[in-house]
């Protein structure tokens, strides 16, 4: 055996690169989860592109693990290896929110170099190029930082054998055994702590720690290292980098995301589950200005019109139900159904909904530079989430509802007021099983309703939402639509499970028992007309179950379609 290349004994240089690639292990396993995180919120579909980020990751890191044997020197490899992870990995945000942003304001950009009328947005050619583009840039990003991460095991190991002096016995072992423990706890430090901060902060935090591992392994093999003050100064200058976009890249990050909306950016942050914003607009200075939420990206309300999607939430299912003393809402986050249910005076309100921090945000105010941020949200609200009569549950409502039934807890109507079935992890909560769920937790007399897609845009997601709830055993089931303009035509699907239909419950009224600003009962009966031919595919439609992805495939497929994107089938 030759002596190591210091004075270190064998064992301390395992002891050094087996923590160096523990270390570097945990470093890889939080890019990919940053990258994928980051590109769920600027894509949407969260879990569908989570997957695929790390699929495509997964498969860099075994081509650049082939790749690491072109090098002759290892330990200079490896030394410059880390200097260009930190530098890839800490710019990697700001670059794909650049690209996002430039492919959104690409179309303005035009219409002012050509003078275009407003109703004349260029949407094809270029503008359909620059999205695509933009689109697959995340994967392209994420399979460049995986190339050069699989790069990191070979070379520990070559480096490893180069000490020894010969081929180690159970060498990749030993050496795969501390990436594997080192991505565990790197998955650990993402979901404890670093899930909840800024994309940049997350990668600067990262970024360092290449770049210490760098100078770390510099200062123990330098005797082997050429070139060295090229090697320290290229990590001073990426250390710039990073320390400047700790500085700024927050605000950068801000700035580029701003571009996104057609509203001025008023407030942005991370949750454990999703990346929330809140726009606003002023349409007329004598007027109160118009308050957006978006959830990744998609549209989740506008002050302007929510009386109008929340109306036909609520004023339908309430009226329809026997009576209005327990109620209990799924979703809903922001309070705003809530405070339609609480004008009819029920005498308990259970509310579950995934996300904690959102219901926090539309709860207490929260001051930011001495201005309260979210004011006009909990006006908009009216404090509903600080009645006493209000129960909030956190959790995954599939689960939390179960707890429910444990209970055996009767509510006299239920309201499903859930974000679309766009990604997979929400088909559940539009299966035949959950509906069968709520349906245990109904009253005889009472009634269900179902936020459920646009009936124009995603029809066949719409009518397998209404097939789902009359296949999990309610009597009657009736669907109704209304335009809402901030999201065009939008549909609900209405249950009852014995006794006579919603609506005919709704036509027995001498008028509406609530006032809630908008509706009447001329509207709320007209809802539930379709033109003459509109149930006609109803037959080949199919129910979502719990594991076969109805609701996720037909909800993809439609939104493709109004996309111009059209898949033959076979």
């Amino acid at each position: 055996m030759n002596p190591p290349p210091s004075r270190l004994s064998v064992r301390q240089h395992d002891f050094i690169l087996f923590a160096i690639m523990g270390i570097l292990a945990g470093c890889g396993l939080i890019y990919e989860y940053l990258l994928s995180h980051y590109a769920g919120r600027i894509l949407g579909a969260v879990e569908q592109v989570i997957f695929a980020m790390i699929g495509v990751m997964i498969v860099a890191m075994g081509l650049g693990a082939f790749a690491a044997r072109i090098f002759k020197s290892y330990f200079n490899a490896f030394v410059w290896l880390e200097v260009g992870i930190a530098f890839i990995g800490v710019s990697s945000v700001l670059v794909l929110a650049a690209i996002t942003a430039m492919a959104n304001i690409l179309p303005q950009i035009l219409m002012e170099t050509f003078l275009l009328p407003p109703d004349l947005i260029p949407r094809g050619g270029m503008i359909l190029w620059a999205h695509k583009t933009a689109a697959i840039m995340p994967y392209v990003m994420g399979f460049i930082l995986g190339f050069f991460i699989g790069m990191e095991i070979p070379l520990i190991a070559s480096i490893r054998e180069t000490i020894y002096g010969e081929h180690v016995k159970h060498n990749a072992g030993s050496v795969y055994g501390a990436d594997y423990i080192g991505a565990g706890i790197g998955a650990a430090i993402w979901v404890l702590f670093m899930l909840g901060l800024p994309p940049t902060t997350a990668a600067v935090i990262t970024a360092s720690v290449n770049l210490v591992i760098g100078l770390l392994f510099y200062s123990v093999y330098r005797k082997r290292i050429r070139l060295k003050v090229w090697v320290i100064s290229a990590h001073f200058l990426v250390g710039g980098v990073v320390a400047l976009i700790a500085l700024n890249g927050i605000d950068w990050d801000n700035a580029m995301e701003d571009l996104l909306y057609k509203d001025k950016v008023i407030f942005s942050y991370n949750t454990q589950y999703q990346h929330i914003t809140i726009t606003e607009r002023i349409m007329d200075p004598a007027k109160p200005k118009i308050v957006s939420m978006f959830i990744n990206g998609r549209s989740q309300f506008a002050s302007n019109d929510e009386i109008i999607y929340h109306a036909m939430l609520v004023a339908p299912v309430m009226h329809a139900a026997a009576r209005h003393n327990n109620i209990l809402i799924i979703g809903g986050g922001d309070g705003l159904a809530l405070r339609d249910v609480l004008r009819w005076q029920p005498q308990s309100v259970d509310l579950i909904d995934i996300d904690a921090a959102v219901v926090e945000f539309f709860t207490t105010p929260r001051v930011v530079k001495g201005e309260t941020i979210n004011q006009a949200l909990l006006d908009l609200n009216q404090h509903a989430f600080n009645d006493p009569r209000v129960q909030t549950h956190f959790g995954d409502a599939f689960l939390k509802v179960d707890e429910l039934i444990q209970q055996q807890r009767l509510y006299d109507a239920i309201i499903v007021d859930l974000p679309d079935p766009s990604h997979p992890d929400l088909n559940k909560l539009y299966s035949a099983r959950f509906y069968a769920k709520l349906k245990t937790l109904l009253t005889g007399d009472g009634a269900m309703v179902v936020q459920s897609t646009s009936p124009y845009h995603a029809k066949n997601t719409f009518l397998s939402i209404g097939k789902t709830v009359k296949y999990a055993g309610f009597m009657h089931v009736e669907q109704y639509h209304h335009n809402v303009p901030s999201f065009g035509e939008w549909g609900w699907t209405i249950a009852t499970k014995n006794g006579v239909s919603a609506k005919a419950r709704l036509a027995q009224k001498e008028g509406l028992e609530v006032n809630d600003g908008w509706s009447t009962q001329g509207v709320l009966l007209a809802a539930f007309e379709f033109n003459r031919h509109f149930f006609d595919p109803l037959k080949n439609i199919k129910v979502n179950r719990i594991n076969n992805q109805v609701a996720y495939q037909y909800h993809k497929a439609d939104w493709e379609k109004q996309q111009g994107i059209y898949v033959i089938e076979k």
